[in-house]
Order: C-alpha cells, then sequence, then structure tokens
C-alpha cells in the first residue's frame, strides 16, 4: 500500500499510520494532480519529503474552536507515525496559522472571490517549500482543506516527496453535495463514515439523507414506534422484488425482514464524524408523497384511512400537521444542518380531489386546485421549520402552486425549476438529472450492473456548469451549489454504490469548486485515473476508466440514407419532455446513444405514426426505426410496427410489418431495429407503431432510416 493511503487512512481514523521511508527515485506529486483544479497556484523547484520525525505548530486557536483544531491535528498526525506538535513555529516543519487578516495579507486571490463569507471560511492558501510547509486559513475548514490537498499531493503511488508550490485556494460554491439514498437499501453507519472519508479528501461538503421513503423509514422518532418496528422493514431485499408484489411492509423480527434505521445514538456519531471534516449532513423526510410506508404504519395520515393504496398524506387532516411536526421537531433535535429538506417531489394528489377533508380545507383556504394544496402543506411545514430557526429544501415540484417564501429549491428535472426559482429570488441548489444521477450507467449498458436506466458518463457529469448564461449578478447570487445523487433502487450492495459514486463525484466535487475556466476534462481524466488508483488502494470500489467503452458507436457518426434532410409529417405528437431536435430529429442522420435522454432519441406516449416525403418517386429497398426498451424506466418496444409506401401520399399500400420479439418484463436496455428490405417504388414512408398497451408507456426512436 502507498504511503499517501496510509497517509489518508490515518486520517480517516481507520488504522494508525506507521510511516514509509520513500525512495531516492520517488516522484513528486503537486498541484496539477489535485482534485478538484485549485484556483491558483504556482511551482517550483524543489521538494518536501516526509521522511523522518517531523514537527507542526497552530496558531489562532480562538478561531479553530476546539473541533476544528481537533480535526487540524488529527490530520497533521496521519503524515508521519513521528509527527508531534511543536512548540513555537520557528522550529516546526509544518506550521498552520488560522487567522483571517493575515490570511487576507498572504493571499493572492482577488478579494473579490472573497466577499461571501462561507467560501472565506474555506479558502487557504499552501506555501511548500523544501524545509517547511506554511498554511494560512481564515477558518479551521480552509486549514482542514489544504491537508486534503497535501494528501493528494503525496500521490498514489507511495511518493513522499510534495513538489514546491505555492497554492491560494477558494471554492467557487459553497454547497457541494452528494446525496444518499438510505431508503431503497439501508447503508449502515459504518458505510456513510467510509464515505465522509472520500469527501472530504474531495472538498465535498454536504451529505444529503434521504431518510424516508416509500421503500423503508430509516430514523428514530420516539413517539412513532411503528415507524421502526414495522415501516422500516419489508419482506424483500431487492427493492425490485418488492416494487413488483404487493409492496407490503412486516414486522422487524419476522422471517426474512430486511431493512433497518439509525437510532438516535447513531445519528449523534455519524454527525460527530461528519463535523470533523467539515460535512454537514442535511436529512429528508419526505412529504407529501412517497410516503407509503408511514401510511401503512399510520394510515389514518392518509385520505382514505386505509394502510395500503397511497403513497400520499392527507393535508386535509390536522392530524398530518401534528405527525409531521413532530417527526420534524424530534428530526432537528439531532440534527444541528441550517436546511431540513422536506422532499415534495411527485405526489400523485390523485384522492385530494375527492377527499372530503382535502376539499374542505381547499374551500376554507380558498385554494383553486390541487397544486395550491401541496403548496399550503409546504407553506405550513416552511413556517414551523423557520420557527426552529431553520429552513426547508425541497425538489423542484415545490415550486407548483406557489413558492414557499424562503425555501430553496433542489432543481432536478433539468434546470428550468432552478432557473425560475433563482429569478424569483429563491436559493437553489443544481443536480439535473441529465449530468448529476449518478444512478444511471456510467457505461456502455452491456458490461456494467443492472441499472435503472440512461447514460452519464463521467465526461458527461464534467461537462456541467450550474451557473447558466443570461442570468444577472443577483439571480446568480442565489445559486448555492451543485449536488450529486444516487438512487438506490437497484443498487443493494454498499460496494456496487461506491462504484456508481466513484469517480463521478470526483466530477461533483470540481465543478462545485473550481472555477469553469480552470476546468479541462483531457487533464481531469488523468487526475481521475490516478485518484481511483488511490480510492481503490483504500479499499474503495471504483469504476475502471481505463477499460471505458464510452457511447454507442453507432451515434457517433452521421448516417447517409435517402430521408435525411425530409420533410416528416406527425400524425402522432412528439411529447414535450423529449423532442429531441424537433420535426427534423428522425431525418438527420444522427442515430441515438445509450439513453433516451441524450436529446436524440424523440419520446411519445402515444402510438407512433410518422409519414416521411422524400421529395420524388424513387426505388426504396429498405425502411426501418429502431426502438429502445428500459422496463424500469417504462420505456417499452412496440407491440408492432407496420411500414407503408405511397407514390402520392393519398393511397398508401402495405409494404411489411415486424413485431416485437422481446418480452415486456425483460430487464436491462434493449434495442431492436424495425426494419424491411423491400423491392418499392415510392416517395413517401410511412411507420406506424403500435405502443406496448402498458400504462404510461414510452416509445422512443431515434431515426427512420430509408435506403
Amino acid at each position: 500500500m502507498c504511503r499517501a493511503s496510509l497517509a489518508l487512512i490515518a486520517l480517516c481514523g481507520l488504522v494508525p499510520f506507521s510511516g514509509l521511508t520513500a525512495s531516492a527515485s520517488s516522484p513528486a506529486y503537486g498541484p496539477d494532480d489535485i482534485i478538484p483544479v485549485p484556483a491558483e497556484y504556482e511551482v517550483s523547484s524543489g521538494t518536501f519529503s516526509l521522511d523522518g520525525d517531523k514537527t507542526f505548530f497552530l496558531t489562532g486557536d480562538k478561531t479553530f474552536g476546539s473541533d476544528g483544531r481537533a480535526a487540524v491535528v488529527e490530520a497533521l498526525k496521519s503524515f508521519s507515525s513521528g509527527m508531534k506538535e511543536s512548540d513555537n513555529a520557528r522550529s516546526a516543519d509544518i506550521v498552520v496559522v488560522v487567522d483571517g487578516k493575515k490570511f487576507m495579507k498572504k493571499t493572492s486571490l482577488e478579494h473579490a472571490l472573497l466577499d461571501n463569507e462561507a467560501l472565506l471560511g474555506e479558502a487557504y492558501r499552501l506555501e511548500v517549500a523544501p524545509d517547511r510547509i506554511t498554511i494560512h486559513a481564515a477558518d479551521a475548514a480552509g486549514a482542514f482543506y489544504a491537508l486534503q490537498s497535501l494528501v493528494q499531493m503525496a500521490g498514489p503511488d507511495g511518493s513522499s516527496d510534495i513538489q514546491c508550490c505555492v497554492i491560494d485556494d477558494v471554492p467557487c460554491f459553497e454547497y457541494r453535495g452528494l446525496h444518499f439514498d438510505v431508503s431503497r437499501h439501508f447503508r449502515s453507519k459504518e458505510f456513510l463514515m467510509k464515505q465522509m472519508d472520500a469527501m472530504a479528501m474531495l472538498k465535498l461538503n454536504r451529505m444529503h439523507l434521504h431518510l424516508t421513503d416509500g421503500a423503508g423509514w430509516r430514523i428514530e422518532i420516539e413517539g412513532y414506534p411503528r415507524l421502526t418496528d414495522f415501516a422500516a422493514w419489508r419482506p424483500y431485499r431487492k427493492w425490485s422484488d418488492w416494487w413488483v408484489s404487493d409492496r407490503h411492509y412486516c414486522e422487524k423480527d419476522a422471517a426474512g425482514a430486511y431493512g433497518g434505521y439509525y437510532t438516535r445514538e447513531d445519528i449523534e456519531e455519524i454527525l460527530a464524524y461528519a463535523a470533523q471534516r467539515h460535512i454537514e449532513v442535511i436529512p429528508e423526510i419526505e412529504m407529501p408523497g412517497h410516503s407509503e410506508e408511514v401510511i401503512a404504519a399510520y394510515p389514518e395520515l392518509s385520505c382514505s384511512g386505509k394502510q395500503y393504496g397511497s403513497g400520499d398524506f392527507c393535508p386535509g387532516k390536522e392530524a398530518t400537521f401534528t405527525f409531521l411536526e413532530d417527526v420534524l421537531s424530534e428530526v432537528m433535535e439531532l440534527f444541528p444542518s441550517e436546511y431540513i429538506h422536506i422532499g415534495g417531489d411527485e405526489a400523485s394528489k390523485s384522492a385530494w380531489k375527492t377527499c372530503p377533508d382535502c376539499c374542505r380545507r381547499m374551500q376554507e383556504e380558498g385554494l383553486e386546485d390541487v397544486d395550491e394544496l401541496q403548496s399550503y402543506l409546504i407553506h405550513r411545514i416552511e413556517e414551523f421549520v423557520n420557527s426552529k430557526g431553520r429552513k426547508i429544501i425541497g425538489w423542484d415540484e415545490i415550486l407548483q402552486g406557489g413558492l414557499a417564501p424562503n425555501a430553496t429549491v433542489m432543481s432536478w428535472r433539468g434546470t428550468e425549476g432552478g432557473v425560475k426559482a433563482m429569478k424569483s429570488g429563491h436559493d437553489v441548489i443544481m443536480t439535473p438529472g441529465a449530468y448529476c444521477y449518478l444512478d444511471y450507467t456510467q457505461d456502455a449498458p452491456f458490461k456494467e450492473p443492472i441499472s435503472i436506466g440512461g447514460y452519464i458518463s463521467l465526461a458527461k457529469t464534467y461537462s456541467y456548469e450550474p451557473a447558466e448564461e443570461g442570468l444577472t449578478e443577483t439571480e446568480l447570487s442565489h445559486l448555492l451549489g451543485v449536488q450529486g445523487n444516487l438512487w438506490a433502487e437497484y443498487i443493494p450492495e454498499d460496494s456496487h454504490a461506491e462504484y456508481m459514486y466513484y469517480p463521478r463525484a470526483f466530477a461533483i466535487a470540481e465543478t462545485g469548486w473550481s472555477r469553469p475556466e480552470d476546468k479541462n476534462y483531457e487533464d481531469f481524466h488523468r487526475r481521475a485515473l490516478s485518484l481511483s488508483e488511490h480510492l481503490a488502494g483504500l479499499g474503495y470500489t471504483t469504476f475502471d476508466l481505463k477499460t471505458e467503452y464510452g457511447d454507442r458507436k453507432e451515434s457517433l457518426v452521421p448516417l447517409k440514407h435517402l430521408a435525411v434532410g425530409c420533410d416528416v409529417d406527425y400524425s402522432s405528437p412528439i411529447n414535450s419532455q423529449y423532442p429531441a431536435s424537433g420535426e427534423t430529429s428522425l431525418v438527420d442522420g444522427i442515430l441515438g446513444g445509450w439513453t433516451y435522454g441524450d436529446k436524440k432519441w424523440q419520446g411519445f406516449l402515444t402510438d407512433f405514426d410518422v409519414t416521411v416525403d422524400l421529395g420524388s418517386v424513387q426505388p426504396v429497398h429498405y425502411i426501418g426505426a429502431t426502438f429502445m426498451q428500459v422496463a424500469s424506466a417504462w420505456v417499452y418496444l412496440p407491440e408492432k410496427v407496420d411500414i407503408y409506401v405511397s407514390e402520392d401520399g393519398s393511397d398508401f399500400r402495405l409494404a411489411g410489418s415486424v413485431w416485437r420479439d422481446l418480452s415486456s418484463k425483460a430487464d436491462g436496455l434493449f434495442f431492436k431495429q424495425y426494419g424491411i428490405i423491400c423491392n418499392e417504388s415510392a416517395r413517401y414512408v410511412r411507420i406506424h407503431a403500435d405502443n406496448s398497451g402498458i400504462e404510461g408507456a414510452w416509445l422512443f426512436t431515434d431515426e427512420i432510416v430509408v435506403n
């Protein structure tokens, strides 16, 4: 195991660091090896060696605080088994100065970059000379992050030589997060702590815990024991098996019960571990939807009063607000976080339309529809949370019906919700699914573990920039940062979860910390290879970048055929969520990639029926279109495709038909080419595809090919 790996293990508090001696030929690692890339740095000749006993000196104890000082001391001692504290700065090998005024005098960063108090607290200046390392920071967090840079500069290959340099560094965004779905599959506190170690090295500072959802309740609430005796357990280990079953729960001592929850003591331990790594843990309690497990435990909180059948709380009942306020009170007693996440996404609201309690509430409050009723619930919860000195975050659906006055929006359905919220003066965290959903496969699906569908490569995640053009400086001031989300429907194993996080979490970290002009994917890829090796040496399961296959090869080369550039008449409506490039998309010569979300596949919720005008009557020998199936995402192959031809556009004759030959229950990503070989003379080509007949099913196709 390399010296740097041992150093990080000690930093993480896993094993004591014994110290190794590097050979004279050990390469030096410097600031150009760090993820996230620093704001400014200058490399000079020479190296600092960690060989031998070293001493450190800390000054600025009042600014440090006891917890901050302890974290820095622990990190410093990880560099060498003989590292001891010195009683004066002159003789120390590593000097850490935490003093805002001194930092501002020392740093070369533009002071405008440090106007944000939160960013200033994480900024640092790191000076590496042959005989001494000096760290200047305005706060303990900055000193801690300087040490994380040193850990990476120790290198993944065992070098104890650190390249002499000066680094001046400050993050772009104050919120840099990762999301952990512990509802679908419960993760132990040890797993969460292990991920905090990696997060700290990447300077990620928010852990979003998705504690509740239909798949299980994961936090002890003293006043509601059925949440952890019953709602935290299900009779199926795999979420997918539970989902296709009756979706019932079971008692915790039932044979085969699968699940778990965090006790109050577990939470306290997790939070203490996070605090030492300057990570804020944000709890999420879902409402008003995704609450099937609560309704099963306390059915009186639903509109119907029945145990199963709905996942929505009843906002017409005062009992609902009593429950939510009781739960949130306990959560806020445990979690010191500024924010409490209240979900707010994907509530069906269907039962509210006919529920007597909901109808009465709407009449009393003058609410026009169920969207406004949801907004009423969010407003009430926000007032309660604000009364405790906290703020709420919700997914972008909380915009429906009018946004709560002080709410922060987490934008996942694209970026539109986030942009709208910023323009209306609300704080925003960007986490658009097309870039930041880490549960999508990161390489060619045929070689990857089964996933929920979609394809987001490391390059795609890295390409995302949260600050969109066209927003004013005032609007952009509401952009708090970025987050990567990992939903765990198809990820039961801890090792699989790590595999999906890394290295894409590296890209989230660099997007959140580094300036856009400092980002370069080719260089990032080099650093990501090295850091992946480093994490693997520490016992993490990481995706192997060296064997990356990449996007669907057919999508990389333009296709030439008779229909390219021709007019297309749509008898079936393109769904506005997946229009690709509009009415030219199916004849642009561009085939789709691994995911329907790549803006090359066109989506339909109806039968598919289009006609292509080739411009003149000509010989036609092949007509076809490729369709996609991802059953987990409700994307299915058509039952049958009929292909017609015509000379005049009025009289069409059937040239051939193709039927599906794959079960709608088949797991994974599949493509089928519905094509015929023919000997026709035609100007018009019509393709009609029958939707699968499954409620809510999507049809996706990328190109109509005619030869």
